[in-house]
């Protein structure tokens, strides 16, 4: 079946939303190539609005014809009123009935780690205390109350990603200055990694499935594979894939990479969801296995189920 599926797609045309200097996105565009689907390489730098054009977007290859479907694998960085506008982009492509991977709503909740933990915690899934401040005198409260015996928290950029800016808050005395992180303080409940060695797990979740995991050991509490975490193979149990699974549909994302730690009481907390992950620690950590040609089969399948549905049965997601 998921080949018929793929057919139905063949000699469409997408728009593959990444930078040059993206790895992934050059694996996934090869992927669908060999489907026979043609993959249209855009940054969201040269895409706009335009209101003389046939659908109000101005998206260099799509002058006439809106992309069968769009699979966003990076936005760049800018100003808040570039990115506001690159997200709108992906707004109005959803509002104009094309399926993107993953759409703007689900790129906002996981890129804003506070909303991310605010849906993981509504959905009754185990997530760390988690805190945010608007001032360094509220974030000294919430420490000298959190940080007590052996409890720490970590103070975390609310828009960061690959371990940058993170930081061990032991007291209120560690707290960094208003100036220095834009004078927003989310914190999380630091959790001690059971076993013996600081270590927590990434799993790729992809069309609702996991479909990759690994175990990521680091020299210090931060074990992001781009700070120095060695990745490492994992028994993917069922209470990391649930985990896993439900945090991806709590953000509504079409693929994600979750981020899960096991205390050393045993205890499951999923920490992040990233909307855009990479995956070369997967692969290192997992030989022979493809997450490009996953990610476009997973994909195109999606495309090739909405066509196929009734009208009124096509969501946009």
């Amino acid at each position: 079946m998921p080949a018929l599926r793929e057919r139905f797609t063949s000699g469409a045309r997408i728009a593959l939303f990444a930078e040059a200097s993206d790895g992934p996105a050059r694996q996934v565009a090869s992927a669908l190539k060999r489907r026979g689907v043609e993959a249209v390489r855009l940054s969201l730098r040269s895409c706009g609005f335009d209101t003389r054009s046939p659908f109000g977007l101005a998206l260099p290859g799509f002058e006439n014809l809106l992309p069968a479907a769009a699979l966003v694998r990076g936005i760049p960085a800018g100003s808040f009123e570039q990115v506001t506008l690159r997200l709108g982009v992906l707004h109005a492509l959803r509002e104009a009935g094309v399926m993107v991977w993953n759409d703007a709503r689900a790129i906002e909740r996981c890129v804003d780690k506070s909303m991310t933990t605010h849906l993981i915690a509504r959905a009754g899934l185990p997530t760390p205390a988690t805190f945010t401040a608007q001032s360094r005198e509220e974030a000294a409260a919430i420490a000298a109350r959190e940080c007590t015996g052996s409890r720490a928290l970590v103070l975390k950029p609310l828009f960061g990603a690959q371990g940058r800016g993170l930081r061990l808050i032991r007291s209120p005395d560690d707290l960094p200055a208003d100036e220095e992180i834009a004078g927003l303080y989310y914190l999380q409940q630091f959790i001690e990694p059971s076993g013996s060695h600081w270590q927590d797990y990434r799993l790729f979740v992809c069309g609702g499935k996991v479909v990759a995991g690994m175990m990521r050991i680091g020299a210090s509490w931060i074990t992001n594979v781009s700070k120095g975490g060695r990745p490492q193979p994992a028994i993917l149990t069922g209470d990391l894939v649930e985990a896993a699974e439900r945090a991806t549909q709590a953000v509504g994302a079409d693929y994600a990479g979750v981020d899960l730690i096991r205390g050393r009481d045993g205890t499951l907390f999923i920490l992040e969801v990233n909307s855009m992950p990479a995956w070369s620690g997967l692969m290192l950590a997992n030989p022979g296995l493809d997450m490009g040609d996953i990610l476009a089969g997973r994909f195109l399948a999606s495309l090739a189920e909405r066509q196929q549905a009734p009208p009124n049965a096509a969501t946009g997601s």
